[in-house]
Formats: C-alpha cells, sequence, structure tokens
C-alpha cells in the first residue's frame, strides 16, 4: 500500500462527509510553521482532538475556521489601538 498525500486522502473522503485528521508533524508543514508556533497555537486554544495515548489530530477545515476568527480578532484590536492613538494625538 503506497502512501497518500493530504489531498488524495481528502478527495477519497468527501463523499462521506468526513476530513482528514493531521498529526502535529503534518499540520507543521502543512503551514510551514515551527514546532513553538504549533505549541503557542494549541496554547491559545487551536482546536485538536486528543487520541488515546496522548496523541494530537487536528481537522484542517476547524484550524482555518480557527484562524479565521484570531485574524478577524486581532485587527480589531489593532483598529481599537489605532483610533485610540488617534484620539490621543487630538
Amino acid at each position: 500500500m503506497t502512501a497518500q498525500t493530504l489531498a488524495e486522502r481528502s478527495e477519497i473522503l468527501a463523499p462521506t462527509g468526513v476530513a482528514p485528521l493531521l498529526t502535529s508533524d503534518q499540520l507543521r508543514a502543512h503551514f510551514d510553521i515551527s514546532k513553538w508556533t504549533a505549541n503557542e497555537w494549541r496554547k491559545a486554544g487551536c482546536p485538536m482532538r486528543l487520541l488515546p495515548g496522548g496523541r494530537r489530530r487536528y481537522d484542517l477545515a476547524a484550524v482555518y475556521a480557527w484562524l479565521d476568527q484570531r485574524s478577524e480578532a486581532i485587527a480589531q484590536i489593532n483598529a481599537e489601538k489605532a483610533a485610540k492613538a488617534v484620539a490621543g494625538r487630538s
């Protein structure tokens, strides 16, 4: 049996409504992030499933949704900081 890529597994599983779960290594490779960054994401609430034996698995769609929410929150915080800075100069 040959190893399948994430794209191949996603295509095979799509009709069933199931998404493949990524290992921590696969998550880091997909987003090209360091181990430290992946740990920081986890601490910040990145959605994951904890399997027996303590293994972590990540649903790629859930991670993308989480990142979108974070970027919106960060944009809002930055907008509020900018507004305060402008108001402070007046």
